[in-house]
């Protein structure tokens, strides 16, 4: 590690914030539950509508850019193709934008719904699981990567394109300039954000594997126990992480995508094959019809936090993901076109996501539904058991349940790694090689303030600490649309191959014409 870095004031700044709250958990966890619990009602009740419309503003502009006369510029030269096979990325992008969140939610946030409704409707009814079924692909759907998308859009442009350090703060200063201080103010709250947004999901996964831990071979859920998760998980992506972008990365992104595929289609075929496939048609038709008013929805004229402990708590928790996903996401997509990119990351990994959740959400609800097995009343008692009640249900149950919880370790692992890279690379002035110094730092304090969240408050906790930290940077993200807009009018379009035939066979008329006058 070189001076320079160990000196970057983007480094000192924010890993000495981490450090002091993983200090403050751990010493006063009930008063630093108490005061996260305050700050989290503060923050959902004033500023829950700006969450909303930032993220629908954000879905539309990228929609709009990849659509327009620029969407054929490329992330990098003219000449760059893409640096990953296309399986290889969609592997990354699935693994580290998703990560153990979706096994954790894929069966969780239907029957959570199914047993408590988003409009206050008759529960476990066929109306309720059709609702809990549109409303998760919702909240899994296109609004959450729109995020990602934007951070390492621009990102990836400035990094690719215009050869620029891939920071945040390099995207806003046609915005806020290039002053050293603002640039490290902005650097440091990414990298704090970033923290506690991996913080929520490697917590949600830890929980997810205790509670896997618990149905299989009747571990106790218990602090001591995800603790230990915490070590082992730690000790596998240092390790990992050490072997580079190409290698341990990418090995783990192809077994991450391998085994959640073997999963899937293991239900799909056990499970109510039929159902699923109208489920998830059904769904899908639900999801974009209602896609405007969930988009927008608030709850002014009626009592209730139902909006705010899901659709706010989601787009938060996107936001705080961000800059590490987004800057990700940018790092394995150089060579494709913008268009390309918008479109990959809207559409293919939503997609994926949709399909998991109908065939575990749907293969539960059916079981409900039909034979009256009561999973709905099981998560709402505890959430991480929901993918383990699933399986009580289908053959093969102590098979599945255990590469359950080899895919969530693995992705686990996946995400601590690749957020490892990040981190170190936001902190050593956006290298694409950082130290691994840094990243070993990183993972010490990502694991610790993951560790300190579960010990203070558990799930509430991690959720409270992921909206808390995303406020601020979705102003920043709002600014960062702006500066994109004006960054990008400065572009020429690329011309087109139509184009370019017709400018070679003016070209080849010109030269006959001259031949013939000469």
């Amino acid at each position: 590690m070189n001076k320079k870095s160990l000196g970057n004031p983007v480094f000192l700044v924010s890993a000495t914030v981490i450090l002091i709250l993983v200090i403050l958990g751990a010493v006063m966890p009930v008063r630093f539950g108490d005061v996260a619990g305050t700050l989290f009602n503060f923050t959902t009740l004033n500023f829950g509508w700006f969450y909303l419309l930032a993220v629908f503003i954000i879905t539309l502009f990228l929609i709009i850019i990849a659509l327009s006369k620029y969407g054929g510029i490329r992330l990098g030269a003219d000449s760059d193709r893409p640096e990953f096979p296309f399986f290889t990325w969609i592997g990354m992008l699935f693994s580290a934008g998703f990560g153990a969140g979706l096994v954790f939610w894929g069966v969780a946030e239907p029957m959570s719904h199914f047993f408590t409704t988003p409009f206050g409707d008759e529960a476990q009814t066929p109306e309720s699981a059709r609702i809990a079924m549109g409303y998760s692909f919702f909240h899994w759907g296109v609004s959450q990567w729109s995020v990602f998308a934007l951070v390492g859009l621009v990102i990836g442009f400035l990094q690719f394109r215009k050869k620029k350090p891939g920071l945040v703060s390099t995207a806003l200063e046609p915005v806020l300039g290039g002053k050293p201080l603002v640039k490290h103010s902005i650097d440091s709250l990414a990298v704090i954000a970033t923290v506690m947004g991996i913080a929520t999901s490697l917590g949600l996964g830890v929980l997810q594997m205790n509670g896997g831990l618990n149905a299989v071979f009747g571990i106790d859920n218990a602090f001591p126990i995800q603790l230990g998760i915490i070590v082992v998980m730690f000790a596998a992506y240092t390790l990992s992480s050490s072997t580079g972008l190409k290698k341990g990365i990418a090995y783990l992104s192809n077994l991450n995508l391998g085994l959640a595929l073997v999963l899937m289609v293991f239900v799909f075929i056990a499970g109510p094959t039929v159902f699923i496939m109208e489920t998830f048609t059904l769904a899908l038709g639900d999801y974009i019809t209602n896609f405007v008013s969930y988009s927008l929805r608030l709850q002014p004229y009626a009592n209730g936090d139902w909006v705010e402990g899901w659709t706010i708590f989601y787009w938060a928790w996107a936001i705080a993901w961000s800059p590490f996903v987004g800057a990700f996401v940018a790092r394995v997509s150089r060579g494709r076109t913008i268009r390309e990119f918008v479109m990959g990351v809207l559409v293919i990994p939503p997609a994926i996501a949709c399909l998991w959740i109908a065939v575990f959400g749907g293969t539960a609800l059916w079981y409900d539904l039909n034979q009256g097995t009561g999973i709905a009343e099981a998560v709402d008692n505890d959430l991480t058991s929901a993918l383990f009640q699933t399986f009580d249900v289908l053959p093969l149950t102590t098979i599945m349940s255990i590469l359950a919880i080899l895919l969530i370790f693995t992705f686990l692992v996946t995400s601590a790694d690749s957020a490892t890279y990040i981190l170190a690379s936001m902190t050593s002035y956006g290298s694409l090689n950082p130290p691994t110094a840094f990243k070993i730092v990183w993972g010490v304090l990502m694991a610790a303030i993951a560790a300190v969240l579960l010990y203070a408050g558990g799930l509430e906790a991690l959720q409270t600490a992921s909206l808390i930290s995303a406020l601020p940077f979705t102003v920043l993200l709002v600014l960062m649309l702006w500066s994109f807009t004006k960054i990008i009018r400065r572009e020429s379009p690329p011309i087109k191959e139509s184009e370019l035939q017709r400018f070679k066979r003016m070209e080849q008329e010109s030269r006959k014409q001259r031949n013939r006058n000469s």
